[in-house]
């Protein structure tokens, strides 16, 4: 590890945890406030540097991500009481207090470097937290350099020394050795499988996410013209590298002429039998059995170059039609590129069939997308699928991230619950981040009183005998 050894880190995480532990809730928000000013006005500037280090998505989606990411979270947690006594309840005697956890380790990853560290550096200042964010290593300079700038503006409002840190390189020995660190009191893990789930085995508490592999129904009372403009504004942001944009649109055979239409005519390009063949050889690793990370946020052109095959300048998505799910039809895998399958089924009931395929297909408990304006059977689709998030009539990728398009939590870290192997379906964010005390004062519980307590004894003992018993023990 680059000039510094875990147990300093360790050490300064947690002499930060002590002193945060004692701010309370005016100067943490100062703090909070501070960070989200710094990280928004740098956003055109951290943006660019994505780019220009990754070699992957579109500049100006990378920078409506770091707004969501500061701007954005900022105004979803900014009112949330995460110091002291958070709620109090006369009635039932319970006093909630809210506690910090301690040291956070947050993993990040390569397709939002910036916009998920200062995400996840906001929700745990807020919630009084220090963390030690870990880049992945092809956004090594982008992701530290927006972490310096949270942490310069922290210092200013005098939040602890080493509140926040980073590394600039570890080995994958090391990284498990801060993840299993007795001091490290949550992992936040948001990248590859392999090291969420190096997160979940390591002994210490993890909030890690999924894999997203989202269908989109697009059902038979939908508005097409608006489900296909949805679609493609969501799968084509930041050339598809948000984990909850749409993988498959599934429609049903009554309207599916009138859906490639209208997708042809918004950029949509139907790709023929030996293109499909094509672009599948080179957006899927078939050894490893997971998408090639030489297409994510890559252009249709790249892809398609990448692929030797000729489409129209106007091309902005190459749609697959499939007649299968699994490793023989590798677009129906999880592909985060501007590259989507397509499925025409022959009925409803066929249509939720697939798309329930298509969600255990490597995406159990993220989200799940429908069109429709049939409200009966937008509750029996989101009834049967298994998804943390179902958007209703919106774009996935910026509907599932919340607040802008609807009213969820603001979030870059997006729970799939136990199908995904997390331990919630939120959208991760600082009330996540809390350990809540409670003081419970004796009352009288009514629900008790209705209980026959002469049941918890045989018929040798008198009911008289039975009032004593509970009157001496509650």
């Amino acid at each position: 590890m680059d000039s510094i050894s875990i147990q300093t880190i360790m050490h300064n995480a947690v002499k930060a945890a002590a002193i945060f532990s004692q701010l309370d809730q005016e100067h943490t928000d100062r703090i909070v406030k501070a960070v989200y000013t710094a990280g928004f006005n740098n956003r055109v500037r951290l943006a660019q540097m994505a780019i220009d280090e990754t070699k992957m998505g579109v500049f100006e989606d990378k920078v409506i991500k770091n707004v969501i990411a500061t701007q954005l979270v900022y105004e979803d947690i900014k009112n949330v009481k995460t110091v002291g006594i958070i709620s109090e309840d006369f009635e039932s005697g319970i006093v909630e207090i809210a506690q910090p956890l301690g040291p956070i380790f947050a993993i990040t990853p390569v397709t939002n470097p910036t916009s998920t560290v200062m995400f996840k550096i906001l929700i745990a200042l807020k919630s009084r937290n220090p963390i030690i964010i870990r880049p992945h290593s092809n956004a090594v300079n982008c992701s530290i350099e927006a972490a310096r700038i949270c942490y310069e503006a922290a210092l200013a409002e005098d939040a602890p020394e080493n509140c926040i840190q980073w590394i600039p390189g570890s080995t994958r020995e090391e990284t498990h050795q801060l993840m299993a660190h007795k001091d490290m009191a949550l992992i936040l893990a948001t990248g590859g499988g392999g090291l969420v789930n190096a997160a979940y085995s390591s002994g210490t508490p993890a909030l890690g996410v999924g894999a997203g592999n989202v269908p989109v129904f697009i059902e038979k009372s939908a508005d097409i013209k608006y489900a296909v403009s949805s679609i493609m504004s969501s799968k084509l942001f930041d050339n598809g590298t948000v984990c909850a944009s749409e993988q498959a649109i599934v429609v049903e055979k009554e309207i599916s002429q009138q859906v490639k239409i209208e997708f042809a005519a918004q950029g949509g390009y139907f790709m023929n039998e030996e293109e499909t063949a094509k672009v599948s050889a080179v957006v899927f690793d078939s050894k490893k059995k997971v998408m090639s990370s030489d297409i994510m946020g890559k252009s249709v052109k790249f892809i398609a170059d990448l692929a030797g095959i000729k489409i129209p300048e106007t091309a902005r998505l190459l749609i697959a039609e499939l007649k299968g799910i699994g490793d023989n039809y590798p677009i129906s895998h999880e592909i985060l590129a501007p590259v989507i399958a397509f499925y025409e089924a022959a009925d409803y009931d066929s249509a939720v069939n697939i798309c329930i395929d298509l969600n255990y297909h490597g995406g159990v408990g993220h989200t799940a997308s429908i069109f429709s304006n049939n409200e009966e059977k937008i509750k029996q689709f989101s009834m049967v699928m298994n998804a943390g998030r179902i958007v209703v009539n919106m774009p996935s990728s910026q509907g599932a991230v919340g607040c802008i398009v609807n009213t969820l939590s603001a979030s870059l870290t997006l729970g799939c619950g136990t199908g995904g192997k997390n331990i919630t379906t939120d959208n991760v964010t600082a009330k996540h981040l809390l350990n809540i005390q409670r003081i419970t004062r004796r009352r009288i519980n009514r629900r008790f009183d209705s209980f026959d307590k002469s049941l918890y004894f045989d018929e040798s003992v008198t009911a008289d005998k039975v009032e004593k018993i509970f009157d001496k023990n509650f």
